[in-house]
């Protein structure tokens, strides 16, 4: 009797004591487009960086687990997450990640093209990846923000896991330089939200060269041509002959396809004056010696 009276209240106090929850085992973190945690963080791959040191340095030494960067039980992404501190999803242990740098590991894209996300996972867990980018007026000199990015570009729900990651894909808008994809796995299966930030590096911006000026507006580099005027002939007085040597036009500086013609005809007409003067003083002369001889 003693014995059952034991034995109940043991159950009573075990079934008093709460039960603890298990961790996690959701972990995962963008690998493709490399995110700053998964570069960065503990056990990162690409933590000799300039950034990543610089984060290192700004968490004392110490980043968390590149796949661990998450919060639980969250509502709402913006109420629980602050501006400035996205990246780090405002968890002091990943503060580093929040710089405002733009050398951060990065993955060079074009506008419109469908970007293959790689997001490593340890188990299998249902969920949500809501997926963002900054826009067009993003300056990375600034800290992240969430009017930075606006809607998301997609949600993709229950992706399957395949050799260890999510693979997904989603076409990204155009855009120039630098700019940040962010990523949120809200899982469904557990309590917890994970949190990543991925650079992304686009071509710059083509620089447009000016239009030529239009003719109107182009100041002629050549010599002026000085506009010369011939002096006007002046007609003989009255009672006085017209010189015939001076040709009205030419002396005016007119001149025609036919000034040489005019020349010619110039020319006839005095040969012929010049030989009828020569007859008539032959005439003359022969009258004068039948005379003589009378």
């Amino acid at each position: 009797m003693f014995v059952r009276r034991i034995a109940a209240a043991a159950l009573v106090t075990a079934a008093a004591v709460p039960v603890a929850p298990s961790p996690a085992q959701a972990h995962g973190a963008p690998m493709t487009p490399i995110s700053r945690s998964a570069a960065c963080a503990g056990n990162g791959v690409q933590r000799g960086a300039a950034a990543c040191k610089a984060a290192l340095k700004a968490t004392d030494g110490f980043l968390g687990a590149y796949d661990n960067l998450r919060l639980a039980d969250v509502k709402d992404d913006r109420t629980r997450v602050p501006d400035g501190k996205l990246c780090s999803a405002g968890i002091d242990l990943y503060r580093g990640l929040d710089l405002a740098r733009d050398d951060f590991p990065s993955t060079a894209v074009k506008s419109g093209q469908n970007l293959k996300i790689i997001y490593r996972g340890t188990i299998p867990h249902q969920g949500s990846f809501r997926i963002f980018i900054t826009g067009t007026g993003y300056d990375p000199a600034k800290k992240l923000a969430w009017d930075d990015l606006g809607d998301p570009l997609t949600e993709i729900k229950d992706p399957p896991l395949t050799d260890g990651a999510y693979r997904m894909s989603v076409k990204l808008p155009k855009r120039t330089g630098r700019h940040i994809l962010y990523t949120v796995w809200e899982t469904s299966s557990t309590p917890d939200t994970y949190y990543s930030c991925s650079d992304l590096v686009f071509p710059a911006a083509a620089t447009v060269a000016p239009p030529p000026p239009s003719p109107s507006t182009v100041k002629s580099t050549a010599p002026a041509v000085k506009k010369t005027t011939a002096a006007p002939v002046e007609p003989p007085a009255p009672g006085e002959t017209p010189d015939p040597s001076i040709d009205p036009e030419l002396a005016a500086g007119v001149t025609t396809a036919d000034d040489g013609m005019i020349g010619l005809g110039h020319w006839l007409i005095g040969g012929a004056l010049g030989v009828a003067a020569l007859v008539a003083a032959g005439a003359g002369l022969s009258r004068l010696r039948r005379r003589e001889t009378r």
